[in-house]
């Protein structure tokens, strides 16, 4: 029996999800599939395109899981595209004169960005933000530039701003309607918008429509206004907003909107009954839509469709989508939901506006008072998801709508109603229009965390917007199952980490034993020693291996280093700043060649030895402190460095002498034990050669001063810092640190990097801002004390071992015998030596024993 040949022509985020749908409903033998994709890399999410400006690597962007079109025997026709659809014979035609015949035809073919017909927009130095090849072309003349302009102040247009402003040129927007967002916002919420943006160091010109680009005075380019003003600027980046790409189908004889789309019915289906159109290429009801939600649906709907051979359920039919969005822009938190701008009829508006803080919110609602209509959130967006469950559920209101935005009353929009109170059929997760009820149902299953749930359900796997919410969802069902959900340490302790820190730290609690017979039951475990250890460093950062604290150290701990693979240890010494003087170099040679270490630089600009023998260990350490080195602490969870470029002092580009402040901060916070690992990065430019946006503290250096970056990190997870303050003098940013440091000390769960610790809190960064900056909780005066006592108690560890005889002891292997461990082996390997495999060490025995 033949296969249906299904034709997919484009290959984006919808196109992509739409075969994503057919597999998982399907499996991968029912249909013969072919995708035209006229890009030459494969799906990419669009939705965080910016973020290429920091990794640079396409594999970070790919929607596609390794292997996918192999496995599922899908053709994928890369850098080809389609060009003529003979619909009456069914036969889809590219360029290169390939022809593919279907049974459905699928059309994604997206949209392309508007540019407005300005006299001189096809000048040089004139880009628009679509794809990554923009992206590269835009980057590369950044790297010859001073400053560049957005035309568009809309989403898409804003994202842009962000990343010109990454590059380090001066960065402006050009806004033909009155405000930012034109299409999201009110004017009240545009001009907060606008305000926090330029406060940032983005230049707003709103109301200004340009009319000519022309060559400039003092760039390359000028821009010539309605008003009579001018602009010059090097380079224009074109944000003005789309268009659906429906050229195909109209040659194709398929139905065309008057302004343009692919017109579709409820399940997604053209004017011809075999061909399909999903995403930004299609319309219905006269309307498109521009977010990937609505997309995932039509996909969703499409692949139904044809799966069930054209008798799919009612429920599945398209029928529009929530076009509500919160958004980060230029590290700003906007949210808008519904009728934003209350042209309902009878629609009354309650208004919270905080100048000094920035924030703006607007609630909209019914003449009643009973249904919330729409919203507007500007700097704080911690109330946009109860808020978006009252609109998409019809939830009757409280008495007083206002309580939900405004401070002095204090009603958090999702503590008002608790997701008990939210439908089964309320949608969680937007981006892929998951309910309560398929993650209820999946925690019925056994699916108890949010890890599993993501994997099984795709809920919280788009934009993320929904992870607290769905955690909600979670643990309600828990409790609703009877489980007790506790933040509880482990059986031993009835407290968080965040309650134990503050136990040990009003109590002086010294040692564990101290701990758990006065707060605590039983002996411990491996569960909580490890932790309850971490917190007395960082109260007091007293020796680790101190008899009182050795029996709850872990094995990298116990022996200050990390184990390796083969049962060997790694050697890093501290070089902070990167920075190693040739004498420094030389006596790494030489403990490496002595000891026949492996050498490598690591990604936190020191140097690593690896290969060294727990019994070589003390010998190591010792020639390595009298040549001027300390321990790096890369067995623990604590600084692992302060990683920079070369800076003002040598890079013709640099603004700031990075070497010296990444020095500085290394030695100010070497042997911290924090919650999890921190790493820090120091810039001297917006270029940003140590990746500082990716650490957990990230400061570039500005004109002005530093730019201070906070919850960044790489990983599995990896995450864009956010921006905490602008323009510090060198004082105010080691003071900020200082304080951003320990608070995260003192509230962070047990292993919880800084990014998954700013996501939990509410209000975010900007919680942490009023705390560390503002002095929201009156810490400042006991975090100064307590961050002063922790540096000056600092200790290299390895230095203390080896002046205590005693401890020397626990580094011999055998107890009664000076034998090294047998199963330790090594190979050679591009001249060093590795650890050598089971079937290389089983080779090595038998040739030993042959004699």
């Amino acid at each position: 029996m033949q296969k249906q040949r299904i034709v997919v022509i484009g290959n984006g985020m919808v196109g992509h999800r739409f075969l994503e749908e057919l597999i998982a409903q399907a499996g991968n033998d029912q249909y013969e599939i072919t995708v035209f994709c006229e890009e030459s890399r494969v799906a990419y999410d669009r939705v965080h395109l910016s973020s290429y400006f920091s990794h640079h690597t396409v594999e970070e962007l790919s929607l596609v899981k390794p292997g996918f079109y192999e496995t599922n025997n899908i053709k994928l026709l890369l850098g080809e595209a389609a060009s003529i659809i003979n619909a009456e014979a069914k036969i889809v035609s590219s360029k290169s004169g390939r022809m593919v015949p279907y049974d459905k035809l699928v059309f994604a073919t997206g949209s392309f960005p508007f540019v407005p017909p300005v006299k001189g927009h096809e000048g040089t130095d004139i880009f628009v933000y679509r794809t990554i090849d923009d992206l590269d072309a835009i980057e590369k003349c950044a790297r010859n530039s001073k400053s560049g302009v957005v035309i568009g102040g809309g989403l898409l247009g804003l994202e842009a701003a962000g990343a010109l402003k990454a590059l380090g040129v001066e960065t402006h927007v050009i806004e033909r309607a009155p405000m930012l967002m034109a299409e999201q916002l009110d004017q009240d919420g545009g001009a907060m918008l606008a305000r926090k943006i330029e406060n940032l160091g983005v230049k707003v010109h709103s109301g200004k429509n340009t009319l000519e680009i022309t060559k400039g005075d003092s760039a390359r380019n000028k821009l010539v206004f309605d008003n009579g003003e001018q602009l010059d600027v090097d380079f224009i980046v074109f944000s003005t907003g789309i268009r659906p790409r429906d050229r195909l189908a109209r040659l194709s004889g398929l139905t065309i909107g008057d302004r343009g789309g692919i017109i579709i019915d409820d399940q997604c289906l053209t004017s011809n009954p075999d061909i399909y159109a999903v995403g930004e290429c299609a319309l219905w009801q006269n309307q498109t839509f521009g977010l990937v939600a609505p997309g995932y649906k039509m996909a969703r709907v499409t692949a139904d469709h044809i799966v069930s051979e054209g008798k799919s359920a009612d429920s599945n039919a398209f029928s529009g989508s929530d076009m509500s969005a919160k958004l980060k822009l230029l590290g700003v938190d906007v949210g808008s939901i519904g009728d934003a701008n209350a042209s309902t009829p009878g629609a009354q508006s309650y208004v919270y506006q905080n100048e000094p803080s920035e924030i703006y919110k607007k609630l909209v609602v019914s003449a009643d008072g009973k249904t919330l209509l729409g919203a507007v959130l500007v700097g704080d967006t911690s109330d946009y998801d109860g808020l978006l469950q009252f609109k998409l559920n019809d939830m009757e209101l409280p008495e007083n709508p206002e309580s939900l935005i405004l401070p002095s009353l204090g009603t958090d929009a999702g503590a008002a109603f608790g997701v008990d109170a939210l439908p089964a059929t309320a949608t969680i997760c937007s981006c892929f229009d998951i309910s309560k009820d398929t993650i209820s149902k999946a925690v019925q299953d056994g699916h108890t965390d949010l890890a599993s749930i993501k994997a099984v359900t795709g809920a919280a796997t788009g934009c993320g917007g929904c992870a607290q919410l769905v955690g909600q969802v979670i643990n309600a069902e828990l409790l609703a199952l009877g489980v007790e959900v506790k933040n509880n340490l482990c059986p031993h302790f009835e407290y968080s980490r965040q309650e134990l820190f503050h136990i040990i730290q009003v109590e002086k609690i010294r040692t564990f034993d101290q701990l758990i017979a006065k707060h605590g039951k039983g002996y411990g475990c491996e569960v909580c020693k490890p932790i309850a250890s971490s917190i007395l460093s960082s109260c007091w950062n007293d020796y680790v291996l101190a008899e009182e604290h050795t029996s709850l150290q872990d094995t990298n701990d116990l022996f200050l280093g990390n184990m390796q693979k083969d049962g060997s240890y790694s050697v890093i010494p501290r070089m902070p700043g990167g920075e190693v003087t040739p004498e420094g170099l030389a006596a790494v040679a030489h403990v490496a060649k002595e000891y026949n270490l492996y050498t490598k630089i690591t990604g936190a600009q020191r140097i690593g030895l690896f290969g060294a023998r727990k019994e070589h260990l003390p010998e190591i350490w010792e020639h390595l402190i009298s040549a001027g080195f300390e321990t790096g602490q890369a067995y623990a969870k604590a600084l692992r460095m302060a990683k920079t470029c070369v800076g003002s002092s040598w890079c013709r580009f640099g603004i700031g002498d990075t070497v010296s402040l990444g020095v500085e901060l290394e030695h100010r916070y070497k042997g911290f034990r924090t919650p999890h690992k921190m790493k820090i990065g120091v810039s001297g430019c917006t270029r940003e050669c140590a990746e500082a946006q990716g650490k957990d503290i990230g400061i570039i250096a500005t004109d002005k001063g530093w730019n201070l970056y906070v919850g960044g990190n790489g990983g599995m997870r990896p995450r864009h810092a956010d921006l905490l303050a602008s323009d510090l003098d060198k004082e105010t940013l080691i003071t900020t640190i200082d304080r951003f440091m320990m608070f995260y000390l003192r509230t962070a769960d047990k292993l919880q990097r800084t990014s998954v610790w700013i996501e939990s809190m509410k209000g975010g960064v900007d919680y942490v801002r009023d705390v560390v900056m503002n002095d929201s909780l009156n810490l400042f005066s006991t975090m100064d004390k307590e961050i002063i006592a922790l540096i000056d108690s600092y200790q290299c560890e390895w230095k203390t071992t080896l002046s205590r005889e005693a401890q020397l002891k626990r580094f011999k292997h055998f107890i009664n015998s000076d034998d090294a461990d047998e199963n330790i082996q090594f190979v050679p390997s591009r001249d060093q030596l590795r650890p050598a495999t089971q079937a290389e060490k089983n080779s090595l025995t038998a040739v030993e024993a042959r004699g």
